[in-house]
């Protein structure tokens, strides 16, 4: 599969491992040192966010891609995905947000990894 399109499906089983709780599915797309922005400025580790899949910070229902660009240079790329997502995440109500994934990649080992994420709505 050429490198773009395996990126896309990348961000599309990342949506369908946060939609099940998956985090060890999730773990397995980050780099060891992964780390996520949230649109509230808040930055975690990969760890920490997990752990708030798990208990229950954030609850994911659905996600419908609208878009998934891909830029590929060598070992690194940066991918913006832009989804329509169900979500109810600290506690509040379920809501539908139009959230913007941007990430950056690199292959580790010849296998793509997330390095990081910043959620932002478009």
């Amino acid at each position: 599969m050429e490198d773009r399109e395996e990126i896309r499906e990348m961000y599309r089983q990342y949506w369908r491992y946060m939609i099940a709780k998956d985090t060890e599915g999730l773990r397995r797309l980050m780099a060891k040192d992964y780390r996520l922005r949230h649109m509230t400025g808040v930055t975690q580790s990969a760890d920490s966010f997990l752990k708030g899949l798990r208990d229950g910070t954030f609850n994911y229902y659905e996600a419908e891609h609208d878009s998934i660009e891909v830029t590929v240079d060598g070992e690194r790329a940066s991918m913006i995905g832009q989804s329509r997502v169900l979500a109810a995440v600290y506690g509040g109500g379920k809501m539908r947000w139009r959230l913007q994934g941007t990430f950056t990649l690199q292959k580790e080992a010849g296998v793509w990894k997330f390095t990081g994420s910043r959620a932002s709505t478009y």
